[in-house]
């Protein structure tokens, strides 16, 4: 009897384990950044992307030496927290003509990133 009290025990120990485990835990903005933007887009000169160091205030199509499409350059955009959300949602909706081809379709993770943009000074 004690050995399957003890056997009960463990396996809810177990599972209390691997539940904790297994729980979502939502990834920090540099972690979202890491994955999905530094491809391209790097904390300094040198990437595919311009440098997003900055970025939130930002006149769009403004980094130095950075090969932006025309359509960006003519945008006239401010980089503001609601302007990043609208472009990482669909750029090419946003900006006709936009070089970037990645979208952000989840709001959650739009926002963590742009909030991790926003301490890039």
């Amino acid at each position: 009897m004690r050995l399957m009290i003890m056997a009960a025990l463990a396996v809810s120990v177990l599972a209390a384990n691997a539940t904790a485990q297994t729980a979502t835990t939502t990834p920090s903005g540099a972690d979202l950044f890491g994955d999905r933007c530094s491809f391209c887009h790097l904390d300094g000169p040198g990437g595919q992307g311009p440098n997003l160091t900055g970025v939130v205030g930002r006149k769009a199509g403004s980094v130095a030496d950075f090969g932006y499409s025309p359509a960006l350059k003519a945008s006239g955009l401010v980089w503001t927290p609601e302007n990043l959300d609208k472009f990482l949602t669909d750029p090419g909706a946003m900006v006709p003509g936009a070089a970037m081809p990645i979208h952000v379709p989840d709001a959650a993770t739009r926002q963590a990133i742009i909030g991790y943009l926003a301490t890039k000074k």
